[in-house]
């Protein structure tokens, strides 16, 4: 992460383009429309949405807040909609986005809730089932795979991607603590005293 912060945002192709003034309208409609259109995980639909078409954010200040939001208790939504809100129009910009980002989907799951304690156990809907979660890992995967071309730009820090993914699912750490560790070793490799004397010496 810290080499992200390191780099500057000539890493980052939406860092060059320019930015756009959100009111605390434009951040609910947003969010509301995210919410009500968001298929399977959220983040690609934040990241196309707030980086890539309103450019409110560029992709260093989204795998940041991404970052923080995985770290912190709660769901990754709404701790994005509460940080992004709040970098663009403060306290009400979070308000704004909170309730955008998490109305549609509650009216919604409460219908979906409905129907799916009376036909829950067809065949049909079985099967849709297991073509969303499909489908929900396939766009989590291509967000992935576009943050990773932009962010990861030392080879290390595939080294602290392999330990997330060995503490994780294989020692059955719990995340916090893995992120936790896996983020004080990266501060410690990629410290700017470190990055300073190994310029100073080339």
């Amino acid at each position: 992460m810290s080499d992200i912060v390191h780099n500057g945002s000539s890493h980052f192709d939406s860092a060059a383009v320019p930015r756009t003034s959100a009111s605390v309208f434009d951040i609910f409609l947003r969010f509301l429309v995210i919410g009500a259109t968001s298929f399977g995980g959220v983040v690609p639909y934040l990241r196309g949405a707030l980086v890539t078409k309103q450019h409110w954010l560029d992709d260093k200040e989204f795998v940041e807040m991404l970052s923080i939001s995985q770290s912190l208790p709660g769901l990754n939504a709404t701790n994005m909609a509460i940080l992004a809100g709040q970098k663009l129009r403060g306290f009400a910009g979070s308000v704004a986005a909170i309730i955008g980002i998490s109305l549609p989907g509650a009216a919604l799951m409460y219908a979906v809730g409905v129907f799916y304690l009376r036909h829950g156990d067809h065949d049909f809907v079985t099967a849709a089932l297991k073509g969303v979660a499909a489908a929900a890992v396939g766009l989590i995967l291509s967000t992935v795979v576009q943050l990773s071309q932009k962010s990861l730009t030392g080879k290390f820090d595939f080294v602290f991607i392999a330990m997330t993914v060995l503490a994780v699912n294989r020692l059955h750490i719990s995340v916090p603590r893995t992120l936790i560790a896996v983020g004080i070793i990266a501060i410690l490799f990629h410290h700017p005293g470190r990055a300073h004397k190994g310029s100073a010496t080339q």
